[in-house]
């Protein structure tokens, strides 16, 4: 699978946002979608979690989904299946974030179309925390 076309410039530009809302955190320290974002939280991230069955991870408070979250968020990170992602997708675009991320393996053409008619930057098929090792 191909990933977007950003620059390294580009991808360092959106790793300096720090407000990360993370779709379908996991409880589990042996997913990646509880590894990343602790990394992430390590490394100077405003981590939200956002999981509708968990209340609290990493001593943060879950919420059910972007629209519920207080406050601008500068980065949605999306762990959840390509097949799922238009859903997360038309709920974060409420939230106007100035980047949506999708994880390694999450590529959804008609999702993130109609983030970029928003105006928000779509990465998709990389990692935030590979990304982040590989240019920091």
């Amino acid at each position: 699978m191909e990933h977007d076309s950003f620059t390294d410039d580009e991808i360092r530009e959106i790793l300096s946002l720090k407000r990360v809302a993370v779709v379908g955190m996991s409880k589990n320290d042996y997913k990646a979608a509880h590894y990343v974002p602790k990394y992430l939280s390590e490394n100077g991230y405003d981590i939200i979690p956002i999981n509708p069955s968990a209340d609290e991870i990493l001593g943060k408070k879950c919420y059910d989904s972007v629209s519920d979250v207080d406050g601008d968020v500068d980065v949605i990170d999306v762990f959840r299946p390509s097949e799922l992602v238009l859903s997360v997708i038309d709920d974060a675009i409420k939230k106007n974030p100035k980047v949506i991320w999708l994880q390694e393996g999450i590529h959804n053409p008609q999702a993130e179309e109609m983030a970029r008619k928003k105006g928000i930057k779509v990465v998709f098929n990389r990692c935030m925390l590979a990304e982040h090792q590989r240019l920091f």
